[in-house]
């Protein structure tokens, strides 16, 4: 990426995107989609594109001070990210995080020197927000990133991520899937992608379970880091054109075939995001070109039903 702080170490924010995109070929459907490799970003996830774009934002305007502690709200990747950045830049990192989220993500958080404070998420993602800005209206020494309302989120995958897309995509790109958190994914990407072509279609993936786009009621998933019980503010800027719902078990299928047919050993939200950009190629003419993002790694899922579940062979 070319948003890296000046001054900061080269050695890993400059590892921060490009990301390759590679074909997956599924011979028993006879598709070909292509999957963005986020998971291969240092911390392992996509959120490092946001965590770089928006610490080296705030250092070049100088909100960030000596005594500033950084603190978000998050499900795990984005605490990850922002705990690996703000070590780098050696700012302290405060993580709010949903007692239900996997203990791995915690303690790769912590031994990344961020402090994590657990909540009950009531409201879902919105409990833990509330109690951010409460702690920062509290006291002045917080920035908070704000991942969820933050317009640089969607703004950095519009300049980044979506052009990296457009020069490594077989042309034209026919179709985008991702699932959303924040929402920014979609927005900025889709944004990106619509401007070279217009006629593309832009389609969000959501849990079966929580299919909150289709007008239906969050309830429990376990495609972790995806609709988190709220429609977050970011996601009303994208340029949807349509949502497929996928359920726990297709995605929990999807992500352990990812593993043993091709050898990436990514987690729950990839393999959905894998089946909704199936889903979405059966649908449109045999040589068209589906993108999709396989968002982080699998080891912040090994307490989830992914590994504890996972059938014997």
């Amino acid at each position: 990426m070319t948003n890296s702080p000046p001054g900061t170490p080269p050695c890993l924010l400059s590892l921060v995107g490009n990301t390759p995109l590679i074909p997956l070929r599924f011979e028993p459907e006879g598709l070909t989609i292509y999957a963005k490799c986020e998971f291969l970003n240092p911390s392992g996830s996509i959120k490092d594109r946001f965590a770089v774009a928006v610490l080296a934002d705030a250092k070049r305007r100088g909100i960030l001070h000596r005594d500033s502690v950084v603190l978000e709200c998050t499900s795990g990747n984005t605490g990850i990210a922002l705990a690996m950045v703000g070590a780098a830049l050696g700012l302290p990192v405060t993580i709010l995080m949903s007692q239900s989220a996997s203990v791995e993500r915690r303690q790769i958080m912590r031994h990344f020197g961020a402090e994590v404070i657990l909540f009950q998420a009531d409201a879902g993602y919105r409990t833990g927000i509330d109690i951010a800005r409460s702690m920062a209206e509290k006291d002045s020494r917080y920035f908070l990133p704000s991942q969820f309302d933050n317009p640089l989120n969607a703004e950095d995958h519009e300049h980044f991520t979506a052009q990296e897309i457009l020069q490594q995509a077989p042309q034209p790109i026919d179709c985008f899937v991702a699932g959303y958190g924040t929402g920014a994914t979609l927005a900025g990407v889709g944004r990106g992608l619509k401007k070279c072509y217009p006629k593309i279609s832009i389609v969000a993936m959501e849990p079966a379970e929580a299919a909150m786009l289709s007008g239906e009621c969050p309830c429990c998933h376990a495609i972790e880091g995806v609709a988190g019980g709220y429609l977050p503010p970011l996601l009303s800027t994208a340029p949807l054109d349509g949502a497929v719902k996928i359920s726990s078990q297709e995605a929990l299928t999807m992500t352990r075939r990812l593993s043993r047919e091709f050898g990436l050993l990514v987690g729950t939200s990839s393999g959905a995001n894998v089946v909704a950009a199936l889903k979405q190629a059966q649908e449109l003419a045999p040589q068209a070109t589906v993108v999709t993002i396989l968002c982080d790694r699998a080891e912040r899922y090994f307490s989830t039903k992914l590994f504890i579940e996972e059938p014997a062979l």
